[in-house]
């Protein structure tokens, strides 16, 4: 993908949902300054901005808006929960509404303010081994991969380790060697997750494209997902993460996650950073 070399500043904004932290770009005037190299430019935490997930806003005919999502390593994401929270909390502000629609790879997202929480139905969980998309027909409740994780996609593959002690897992090596092996061809997100209770885990998230997070939606939701299919946990969980909790309950029209969102602060790009 190609673009223009851009002369003007670009607006973003940065926000956080339990420390999974966003920039966000409104490109609803319809033109998509986004490609991998600007993603990876604004992405590096020491020359850029820095963040977890960068999110593009773009109008749908069928919903509020439309929203794309990148990597810091300049690969795309088909879903991200917290940064749709993030996006539905500023439209939402902006709009002075309560509820919207957001479409994402998952599809259209519902979207409602809860208090001073922002919830978000992300959809039903693909549990077949083709739709996660894994390389090969098993059981994706227990992959053929050494700590008998389980695997489902929230729009994009988790495969979720269930362990004694989430602190003194190997997390790094657990989480590298999970996000590239060849049973994910897409390559895929890493949960580490010691259950508290039915209705509690503790959990450490190795992101595909980014690495160690400090929270990711769509794991709280794969982690919850993936318990209950254990027996391990009820379908209405909290799922405590290193940057905060994010309140998980798998209903029967999806899976909705609630939690919190917070606006850090709006600037604008140099042009000279969005090669």
């Amino acid at each position: 993908m190609t673009r223009t070399p851009q002369t003007q500043p670009q607006p973003f904004l940065k926000m956080h949902g339990a420390g999974n932290d966003f920039v966000i770009i409104d490109a609803r005037d319809g033109v998509d300054p986004m490609t991998p190299a600007r993603a990876r430019a604004i992405g590096d935490r020491h020359r850029g901005v820095g963040f977890d997930q960068l999110a593009v806003i773009h109008t749908d005919p069928d919903a509020d808006a439309r929203l794309v999502f990148w990597n810091a390593d300049g690969s795309t994401a088909g879903a991200c929960g917290n940064a749709t929270r993030c996006v539905a909390d500023l439209l939402m502000s902006q709009a002075g509404q309560k509820f919207l629609t957001l479409k994402t790879e998952m599809g259209a997202l519902a979207c409602e303010a809860v208090g001073d929480l922002i919830r978000v139905n992300m959809g039903t969980p693909k549990l077949d081994w083709a739709d996660i998309p894994l390389a090969k027909a098993c059981d994706t409740g227990h992959l053929p991969l050494d700590g008998d994780p389980a695997a489902c996609s929230m729009g994009n593959p988790h495969c979720t380790f269930f362990v004694p002690d989430a602190q003194r897992a190997d997390f790094t090596n657990i989480g590298y060697r999970t996000e590239i092996d060849p049973l994910f061809p897409e390559r895929t997100n890493v949960q580490i997750v010691q259950v508290l209770d039915k209705n509690r885990a503790r959990v450490r998230v190795w992101e595909r494209g980014v690495g160690p997070t400090l929270a990711s939606g769509s794991s709280a939701c794969a982690v919850v997902v993936n318990g209950a299919r254990r027996g391990l946990m009820d379908r209405q969980a909290d799922v405590i993460l290193d940057g905060g909790t994010l309140s998980i309950d798998w209903r029967d029209d999806g899976v909705w996650m609630t939690g919190p969102t917070a606006k850090v602060f709006s600037g604008t790009l140099d042009p000279s950073l969005l090669p």
